[in-house]
């Protein structure tokens, strides 16, 4: 697969990720699995009670990890839950940790045939994570998962706001400048 494909293969929109119809919408979730606040409290509002029932019979996700489960009132058919790092200083594995949460997700949307996929900008919100620093590596992983698979066939970046939406926009464009073309 060659990169071009990838990158035409990634979108970045402003929006709401409950609105999100396809495969996959990815929960920026808490390692409880438990419904806080931000972009978890909005799909665990939209889904409905019976997403928090069965996340509560997942027992927890270590952060950089990911677990998959129905997305019952949402328009989309699974919601993967990511737990991403709270943000410190950028010297305790965040980055690390980031990027699996990421690499977590898209295995789990391969594993289960997901054709499409939506991420918020994980850890970005309460967990404090600079904007800039997520979106380059957001983009980074999942174009290099892109580069791996055929599926997803699409992947959605979701953001909340015209500043975060600019800023993941950015983030894309300097990483398809930055790839060699054939």
């Amino acid at each position: 697969m060659n990169a071009r494909s990838v990158y035409e293969r990634i979108r970045i929109v402003e929006g709401d990720i409950t609105t999100q119809r396809g495969d996959a919408i990815v929960n920026a979730a808490n390692s409880a699995l438990q419904r806080g606040g931000g972009v978890d409290g909005a799909i665990h509002l939209a889904a409905g009670p019976q997403l928090q029932a069965e996340c509560n019979a997942l027992g927890g996700c270590p952060t950089g990890e990911a677990r998959i489960t129905q997305a019952y009132g949402l328009p989309a058919k699974h919601v993967i839950h990511a737990v991403g790092p709270r943000y410190r200083d950028g010297q305790h594995g965040e980055p690390e940790l980031l990027a699996s949460c990421f690499r977590e997700a898209m295995r789990l949307a391969r594993e289960h045939a997901c054709e499409t996929i939506a991420f918020p900008a994980i850890s970005c919100g309460v967990y404090g994570y600079p904007m800039q620093a997520a979106a380059d590596i957001a983009v980074r992983t999942v174009a290099a998962e892109l580069s791996r698979a055929d599926v997803p066939r699409e992947v959605r970046f979701v953001l909340f706001g015209e500043a975060a939406h600019r800023t993941f926009l950015d983030a894309f464009e300097r990483l398809a400048r930055s790839e060699p073309r054939p």
